[in-house]
């Protein structure tokens, strides 16, 4: 699949639905202000960059391994900066950004633990992470499609284990995309449904720095 294929596919009714229902949820967490800074670690074809810039007014760097979906977009949005990095290696100082977050593409990392350490080192208030929720749907039906390939899927507990470890607090977690087939009916289970059922396909988990501010850290707080 080609940078434009995997990006077209947010164009199609499925997968606007899915795209909206996951940046909702990650907009919510993350608790950004408009102006504020945020890297996109694993950002892919930029499509969750451009909507946290144009929807959340956030000033966000981009970072990927894959030089063909840089390419992609940097076309796209020209206004974004977006740069070949090493998720496990970031090339940026401590606190360098307000907000880090890694929207499934920590799933296809094999060394977690480092990544999101990192991802802990230069965010100065928060760092949240989309994962691949495996107590879901959409686990017993794509876990074996050839666009999961390699993918690692969490549950919440683990999921919330995982920031605990990188000396992240005030751990909370929360889920979206019920029924992933996304039709008449899923979208309207979707909405009476609340994110704090652990059971969606996209699992959310955000957390604080330990380091971050001079206030000391929140107690975990998880859902």
């Amino acid at each position: 699949m080609t940078p434009a294929d995997y990006d077209a596919w947010y164009d199609t009714p499925r997968g606007r639905w899915i795209g909206a229902r996951e940046f909702a949820l990650l907009a919510n967490m993350l608790e950004a202000r408009s102006g504020e800074t945020l890297l996109d670690v694993g950002c892919g074809t930029g499509w969750f960059s451009r909507r946290f810039a144009r929807e959340v007014g956030l000033s966000v760097t981009g970072i990927d391994i894959a030089q063909a979906a840089l390419d992609f977009a940097r076309e796209e949005s020209p206004d974004i900066v977006f740069a070949r990095a090493d998720a496990t290696c970031l090339p940026f100082a401590d606190g360098a950004f307000d907000h880090a977050v890694a929207v499934t593409s920590l799933c296809f990392v094999a060394e977690q633990a480092r990544a999101l350490r990192e991802m802990a080192r230069v965010a100065r208030r928060r760092v949240t992470l989309g994962l691949l929720n495996r107590r879901s749907l959409l686990y017993w039906q794509r876990r074996k499609h050839s666009g999961y390939a390699g993918a690692r899927w969490h549950e919440a507990a683990e999921a919330r284990k995982l920031l605990a470890d990188a000396g992240i607090g005030g751990i909370q977690s929360a889920s979206a995309v019920f029924l992933p087939f996304g039709g008449t009916l899923a979208r309207a289970i979707e909405q009476r449904l609340p994110s704090s059922l652990p059971c969606g396909g996209f699992l959310a988990v955000t957390g604080v720095p330990q380091s971050a501010g001079s206030q000391g850290r929140p107690q975990d707080r998880s859902q």
